[in-house]
């Protein structure tokens, strides 16, 4: 069976091209119309016709084909096609009664079609894009199984389902108002979920007034609020720190007690983790089709896709495993001290922060972590000479390469024009060479990540600062930006601070720790760098959560509270690891 995928927005009509995949064709030579122009200029290629031979894949310039070859079976399992030469997945997930169920897999890969064909929100079409929608022929495809009496449910009977959106950022373009308008319209009595979710002060703003994080505990609210049997939640902890994300972790569990089933994606694998009872992987090719797994236990889940190879399908998605060491990565050669600061204070209105004295040595990685407010962006933005402490010095006449946490760019640059100086095998690493014409304001979250830390590790500096990289990124990518970072830090001799909420991510990443503390927004204080042991056992035990190795794939996972191990490890003071 053959997959062929047309990117419409990589796709010019023509321009730059003039059609190299239409006169590379081998069929379209013998006169027949395998490739051809549509009514918008962007090609179409007849599937029935197509023999595979990849010539249009290697010539189009812009990346914009993909020809995959994928198990014949797969053919009736299709569930969704988006429309000719798109995306399609195969298989769905089941919802079993009574559990959190987590999905995972790299972006672009379904996860979020199975949430809306669940929801109700898509009607699937079983791979049929002219036929209408006939609610029956869905219903008898799953004869046989859960998810029959469940699409019969939801079809028939008017299944009530709640459905927190991965693209929080639309919201406030749908609905104007408070948010206390907008939660009491779904349910009356908000007390206690907004109590919750520490969202009471925000009540009265207009919604197009509050953070990303503020946004992101409202639209949790809305869908807990909902009456609903099924719950589905998209990308939860986007915006918000790692006490957020726990805090949320914990109250999805417990309202999950009184719904038929939950279901969760993903990429704070340690969130996940924590709130799941099973899971799926979702593997395929990003932007041509995805395959959902069969259910393992979350933690089978989660190890089995860091290896990269289902051994109950015999595939391997992922060419490497991914490895986590039982030490933070640690230099074969001594570090000196690359830049020192004494004690500085900085008041913001009523924000004040003091930073003890530290030092960033050479070729090491420090991983910043705290909750939002507690002056880690400031503190970077002092670094980067952005603005001045009040006391104390930070000054230094070494050069520096930052990544805010708000990626900002004249949205008409197009890619090329600000990565023109950046090696072609960064670019390649990232996998953003298809980026390169397009325009900043056209790309997705994830995109302009990587487009901005592409930016910000192409400068030669001394020292690189970035501000919550993670950011819309999925695990794989987040990995491999930990990798690169590492590669280019022992490359150049140079070192690197970062900030992020994923745990994850900084164990992965860091060396040695920097801890931001205090009560957030008003007065905080900061210990460190200190070595990662000391770091998370400090930023651990202010969170109150302990965490534990995987005993097979080593990466930390949060103990539940009050569990034997958590309170073990409490008892002799090891948050981290014992």
């Amino acid at each position: 069976m053959r997959v062929i995928v047309v990117d419409k927005k990589k796709c010019t009509g023509g321009k730059g091209c003039e059609y190299a995949c239409i006169k590379v064709c081998p069929i379209n030579r013998t006169g027949k119309d395998c490739i051809i122009a549509g009514p918008d200029k962007k090609i179409i290629i007849d599937e029935s016709l197509c023999i595979g031979c990849g010539l249009c894949v290697k010539r189009c310039p812009f990346d914009a084909v993909k020809v995959v070859n994928i198990p014949k079976e797969l053919d009736t399992q299709e569930i969704q096609r988006y429309g000719v030469n798109g995306f399609r997945l195969f298989n769905l997930v089941i919802p079993q009664k009574k559990q959190v169920i987590g999905l995972i897999g790299v972006n672009g890969i379904g996860k979020s079609t199975c949430l809306n064909v669940l929801a109700g929100h898509l009607k699937p079409n079983l791979g049929k894009i002219n036929d209408p929608f006939n609610p029956q022929k869905v219903i008898d495809y799953f004869k046989g199984t859960e998810a029959q009496s469940y699409f019969e449910k939801l079809y028939a009977n008017g299944l009530s389902t709640a459905y927190k959106p991965q693209y929080i950022e639309e919201i406030p373009k749908l609905y104007k108002g408070t948010v206390r308008a907008m939660l009491e319209k779904i349910k009356p009595n908000i007390d206690r979920i907004v109590s919750e979710l520490n969202i009471s002060y925000i009540l009265d703003r207009n919604i197009t007034d509050i953070s990303g994080g503020e946004l992101q505990r409202v639209a949790i609210a809305a869908s807990l609020l909902k009456n609903s049997e099924f719950l589905f939640v998209d990308e939860p902890s986007s915006y918000l720190d790692i006490k957020q994300r726990l805090k949320i972790s914990k109250l999805l569990r417990a309202e999950s007690e009184n719904k038929d089933c939950t279901i969760v994606v993903e990429h704070d694998l340690i969130l996940l983790d924590y709130l799941s009872d099973v899971g799926h992987i979702l593997y395929g090719q990003s932007g041509s089709y995805g395959i959902v797994s069969k259910a393992l236990s979350i933690r089978e889940c989660i190890n089995t896709y860091l290896e990269g190879y289902i051994r109950e399908d015999n595939m391997r998605f992922r060419e490497t495993e991914i490895k986590f060491e039982v030490r933070a990565p640690t230099k074969s050669f001594a570090r000196f001290p690359l830049v020192s600061w004494n004690e500085i204070k900085k008041s913001l209105g009523n924000f004040n922060i003091t930073v003890s004295p530290g030092k960033l040595m050479m070729n090491e990685i420090v991983g910043i972590v705290g909750e939002n407010g507690t002056g880690k962006t400031t503190f970077a933005k002092m670094v980067a000479g952005l603005i001045t402490p009040d006391s104390g010095e930070l000054s230094t006449a070494l050069k520096i390469s930052y990544k805010p946490q708000y990626i900002k760019f004249e949205e008409d640059t197009i890619v090329r024009l600000l990565l023109m100086k950046t090696h072609v095998n960064l670019l390649e690493r990232l996998n953003i060479m298809h980026l390169m014409n397009r325009k900043l304001s056209e790309l997705s979250g994830g995109e302009l990540q990587r487009v901005a830390i592409a930016d910000c590790l192409s400068r030669e500096a001394d020292i690189y600062l970035l501000d919550e990289p993670s950011a819309h990124l999925d695990v794989e990518q987040r990995l491999n930006v930990a990798k690169i970072l590492r590669d280019i830090i022992k490359e150049k001799q140079a070192s690197a601070l970062v900030i992020d909420h994923d745990i994850l991510f900084i164990d992965y990443l860091s060396d040695r720790l920097l801890v931001f503390l205090g009560n957030p927004g008003l007065d905080c204080f900061t210990k460190g760098p200190v070595e990662m042991r000391e770091g998370m056992n400090i930023f651990l035990k202010d969170l109150d959560i302990t965490f534990r190795r995987d005993k097979d794939s080593k990466r930390p996972r949060a103990n539940k509270k009050d569990s034997q191990m958590d309170t073990e490890q409490k008892t002799k003071g090891e948050y981290y690891y014992a």
